[in-house]
């Protein structure tokens, strides 16, 4: 259906907070690219908004464990400890 909203997921709006978090080291581009390769849900190519990102209840869950709410978002600096 053409004209149709991108479906709300949480997960997008950390997209650019983990490109700040590597956009600047270089040293862990390998890193976050198989980090992001292991959590993206089968098949993301054909969803819309067509990046790869994790589950959405896997997402919740993660944020919840880390941050107390499920629509917490990362710290640059958390992301760069992570990795």
């Amino acid at each position: 259906m053409s004209g149709s909203p991108v479906p709300s997921r949480p997960a997008v709006l950390t997209v650019p907070v983990v490109a700040r978090a590597i956009g600047r080291r270089p040293w862990l581009w390998a890193t976050a690219l198989g980090t992001v390769w292991r959590l993206a849900e089968p098949g993301w190519w054909r969803r819309a908004p067509h990046l790869p990102l994790p589950n959405d209840h896997l997402w919740s869950f993660r944020m919840i464990t880390a941050y107390g709410r499920a629509n917490a978002q990362p710290d640059v600096e958390d992301i760069v400890a992570y990795l």
